[in-house]
C-alpha cells in the first residue's frame, strides 16, 4: 500500500515512532528531560514519504489510542530490554533499562497486532518485540558461547559497515537486499530464544540472529541501524521506503 486515498485525496501513511526519553540533566538541555527520536528515523520515512510522528512514552493504557492515529509503527534502538519482561534477574553486565519505556512499547506492540498496523523494529526494537511475542535475550554477547563477532563497533562511525549478515532467500529482506550484506552493529543484547510466531531471515557470521519477520503478520525487524545509514547506502533508505510505501 502507498499513499492511502481518504475522500478522494491520497494522504501520505502516517509512521508512528515510538520515542525515547532523557532522564538525566544535560546542559545541552539547561538540565530538562526530553522526549526525542534519532533523526534518521524521522529523514528516512520523510524520504520515503510518509509522516513521521513521535509518539513519547506514556501510560500503557493509551497505547490503544495512539495506535489508532498512525498506519505503521517502527520501533527504535536505545536502552537495554528489562529481564523483567522474560523473567530472569538481571545480569551483572545488563546496562541501562527504562522499565517505563518497555511496558509502553509492549503495550503498542499488543495495540498494533491488534489494530493489524506493521511494525518496524531496529536493533533494541526487534529485541523488545521478540520478548513481547514470547521470546528472549541474551542479556550480554558474552553468555553466547559461539560469540566471535564484534557486535559493537565503536569507535567505528556508524556510516561503515563493519560486519557481514546473510540475508536468507524467499524473505522480505531478500526482495531489497543481497544474500550477503554488510552492516553496521552497536548492540551487547541479542536474540535468544526465538518468539513462536517470528522467523530468522538474517544471521551475523557466528550465528546471531540479526532480522526476523513473520509469516502471518506485517512484521519485520533488523538488528542493525539503517536510519543511520540511509543517506549513503540507497539500500537501507530502500528498507523505510519498502516499509513506509508496500508493508
Amino acid at each position: 500500500m502507498s499513499n492511502l486515498l481518504l475522500g478522494g485525496i491520497f494522504m501520505s501513511p502516517i509512521i508512528g515512532i515510538a520515542g525515547n526519553q532523557l532522564i538525566r540533566a544535560t546542559d545541552t538541555f539547561q538540565g530538562n528531560q526530553v522526549t526525542y527520536t534519532p533523526q534518521g528515523f524521522v529523514n528516512a520515512v520523510q524520504q520515503a514519504g510518509g509522516l513521521p510522528m513521535i509518539l513519547p512514552i506514556s501510560e500503557p493504557s493509551s497505547a490503544s489510542s495512539y495506535v489508532q492515529r498512525i498506519d505503521k509503527l517502527i520501533l527504535a534502538g536505545g536502552q537495554d530490554v528489562s529481564p523483567q519482561l522474560y523473567h530472569e534477574a538481571p545480569h551483572p553486565k545488563l546496562m541501562e533499562t527504562n522499565l517505563q519505556r518497555d511496558h509502553f512499547e509492549e503495550a503498542l506492540i499488543k495495540e498494533a497486532l491488534k489494530q493489524k498496523k506493521p511494525i518496524l523494529a531496529v536493533c533494541r526494537g526487534m529485541q523488545l518485540l521478540n520478548v513481547a511475542l514470547g521470546g528472549s535475550l541474551y542479556q550480554d554477547l558474552s553468555l553466547y558461547s559461539d560469540w566471535s563477532v564484534k557486535h559493537d563497533q565503536f569507535p567505528t562511525e556508524p556510516q561503515f559497515a563493519t560486519h557481514e549478515v546473510t540475508i536468507l532467500t524467499d524473505t522480505t529482506l531478500n526482495k531489497f537486499l543481497p544474500t550477503s550484506y554488510f552492516v553496521n552493529s552497536y548492540h551487547h543484547q541479542a536474540v535468544k530464544e526465538l518468539a513462536p510466531d517470528l522467523k530468522a531471515i538474517a544471521l551475523s557470521p557466528d550465528g546471531l540472529i540479526e532480522g526476523v519477520e513473520s509469516t502471518e503478520l506485517k512484521l519485520l525487524g533488523v538488528q542493525w541501524h539503517p536510519e543511520l545509514t540511509h543517506r549513503t547506502n540507497p539500500l537501507d533508505q530502500q528498507l523505510f521506503t519498502y516499509f513506509v510505501q508496500e508493508y
